[in-house]
């Protein structure tokens, strides 16, 4: 991390930023967004991506026809000044920044319906305001050193993430948070922690949204590097979560409910089935603890499973017979050809594995590529948890 800061950078059009507007109008029971503000007091380390941060935002505002104003200054924070603001962005600030009275103030546009957009470390702010804290949806708690990693996409059906591939890979510091948010917050985007080094939550929400007493919510882990606010994926995805939380666009942001295992009594095709055998896929899917897929004694083989729809995949459990896979891994596809691995490992010791997963899609596979033994892989149980 760098400790010098640049000086102060109000930008406008004079930076180039490649973003487009959302393609979708606003739905008619949403309000145009018109004004919002963008706060950056830093009362500890000071991100150098600020001035950029500000700069892509006063772009993305042009662009888009709302007006911009920048400040660092907390006494801004009163419910009289407030109140000409949709949204208000927390870009990378840092410690205590508020006192009690702007607080109060700021905990007031909220619950009348104001919109809260917190950038990075948004989420190294305020430890000591729990309200705030639940604002943010869980406070910072380390992070590894910059690097690339892959962001997957939990699902599109909101205006921040509605532009992104499944999975997104791009180079950012990567935070990880004292607690998981997921109970409280819709999440919109997690990391795959074995795309990196450093992770420590496994599973690892970044970019969330939530209702919050009265108001919205929103928030992402990416934007600490200065490059970030070039990026179109990146500044479009920080737009669609100014217009949502601005209340420009609607979208769900309640906290996933009714996780159940998606693939009891799916179809299901494997690549064999031990000879002379009834140890069919299907018995892998069907719920009985007494009934397996038992595979030819090879590598490579593997057992796909169709939810019949893409569906927001949350864990996978496997429980593996006496015979089981060293090493496998746990793909993921909507179309039955192109995978994408959300899992992998070279050291199963067989029982059961409940991997995380928090990512879309329809097909499910799982891919081994060495035996444990010198039958083949046999599984008790293949369960695919989600919503």
């Amino acid at each position: 991390m760098r400790t010098v800061a640049k000086a102060l950078l109000v930008a406008t059009a004079a930076m180039s930023v490649a973003v487009a507007p959302l393609a979708a109008p606003p739905p008619a029971d949403a309000a145009p967004l018109s004004k919002i503000l963008v706060f950056s007091k830093t009362a500890g380390f000071r991100h150098s991506s600020i001035d950029e941060g500000i700069a892509a935002i006063t772009t993305l505002g042009a662009r888009n026809g709302f007006s911009v104003t920048a400040t660092e200054d907390a006494n801004q924070f009163t419910t009289a000044n407030l109140a000409q603001y949709q949204a208000v962005v927390w870009l990378s600030t840092t410690g205590d920044v508020l006192n009690d009275t702007q607080q109060a103030a700021f905990e007031s546009y909220i619950r009348g319906g104001g919109g809260y957009v917190g950038v990075h470390a948004a989420a190294d702010t305020e430890y000591g305001w729990a309200w705030y804290g639940g604002l943010v949806g869980a406070y910072f708690a380390s992070h590894p050193h910059i690097q690339q990693a892959n962001v997957r996409v939990e699902t599109t059906a909101h205006p921040s993430t509605a532009h992104l591939p499944s999975t997104w890979t791009r180079t950012d510091e990567w935070y990880n948070y004292r607690t998981n948010p997921r109970p409280a917050v819709k999440v919109l985007a997690n990391l795959d922690e074995s795309t990196y080094s450093g992770g420590s939550m496994g599973d690892h929400p970044i970019t969330w949204c939530q209702n919050y007493q009265g108001g919205r919510a929103w928030y992402t882990g990416l934007g600490h590097t200065e490059g970030s606010y070039a990026e179109s994926n990146f500044t479009r995805m920080l737009l669609g979560g100014i217009q949502w939380a601005g209340g420009a666009v609607t979208a769900d942001c309640a906290p996933a409910t009714g996780v159940t295992d998606l693939a009891r009594g799916r179809p299901v095709t494997t690549t064999s089935v031990e000879p002379g055998t009834s140890h069919v896929g299907a018995n892998a899917v069907d719920g009985n603890p007494g009934t397996r897929w038992s595979s030819a004694f090879a590598d490579p083989q593997s057992i796909t499973v169709d939810l019949g729809s893409v569906r927001d995949v949350q864990r996978v459990r496997l429980v593996w017979e006496t015979a089981y896979g060293r090493a496998y891994q746990i793909q993921l596809s909507d179309n039955n050809s192109t995978w994408r691995t959300v899992y992998s490992t070279a050291t199963s010791d067989g029982g059961t594995d409940e991997v995380t997963v928090q990512a879309p899609g329809r097909y499910v596979r799982v891919l081994g590529t060495q035996r444990a033994t010198q039958w083949g892989y046999s599984l008790w149980e293949l369960a695919v948890l989600g919503s």
